[in-house]
């Protein structure tokens, strides 16, 4: 984990912060999200089978819902959707193109500024080649990190109450050429960090690296 530029955690257990948003140019950075799908669920009242990280979204750090106009055609990415289903899933709706419609108007249509992801397939297509390439399960159990009932610190993650967070979202950062960078976000940014890290209505925040981190495994699944 420590070889990647950013990796940013997510747990339960904060407040929200917010951030102002305002038109700004072309991004130059890009966040891959991944949820824990045992985390999500137990906050969105969800049942889900998934027991790996799934895809939430590719998130520029400049803008949202930048064209209204340009609405989600499933039919676009017909030859995707094998893979759509399995890796970045509607947890609440396992199916549906809800999500996927939803992250396409604030966040891909903001993508779109660049040519590379100037389509609704180059930009999901984009997401998928670069979460399969990161592959984060595999990294994660490459240094022993599993779901388990038994808490980790925060550093070994990182390279049921108020003394533990639970691990629910990881954030990996690229810039406009798709190579692993260190984010820079400042006030200026119309997104800014703290917006990525905070699902509205979640109570997802920034993890206290000085608390342990409760990785759930999923519901009746025994721990690895």
């Amino acid at each position: 984990m420590k070889s990647w530029a950013l990796v940013v955690l997510l747990c339960l257990g904060y407040g929200l912060l917010t951030s102002s948003l305002q038109a700004r140019p072309m991004w130059s950075n890009l966040i891959l999200t991944h949820h824990w799908p045992s985390t999500f669920c137990s906050v969105q009242h969800c049942h889900s089978t998934f027991d790996y990280w799934t895809l939430h979204g590719l998130w520029p750090n400049l803008g949202q819902e930048c064209n209204s106009s340009w609405h989600f055609n499933e039919t676009l990415i017909q030859d995707l959707l094998p893979d759509m289903n399995k890796s970045w899933p509607d947890l609440k709706k396992p199916g549906s193109s809800k999500f996927w419609k939803y992250e396409w108007q604030k966040h891909g249509t903001c993508a779109a500024k660049a040519e590379s992801l100037n389509s609704q397939h180059k930009y999901f297509d984009k997401a998928l080649e670069l979460y399969h390439k990161l592959d984060l399960d595999g990294v994660l159990k490459s240094v022993n990190i599993v779901p388990s009932e038994t808490y980790y610190m925060f550093d070994h993650i990182e390279g049921k109450g108020e003394n533990f967070q639970i691990l629910g979202q990881i954030e990996i950062c690229f810039n406009s050429d798709f190579q692993l960078d260190d984010c820079v976000h400042d006030e200026t940014d119309t997104v800014t960090l703290t917006d990525f890290l905070n699902v509205k209505g979640t109570g997802f925040r920034v993890c206290d690296h000085s608390k342990p981190v409760y990785y759930p495994p999923l519901k009746g699944k025994p721990s690895m």
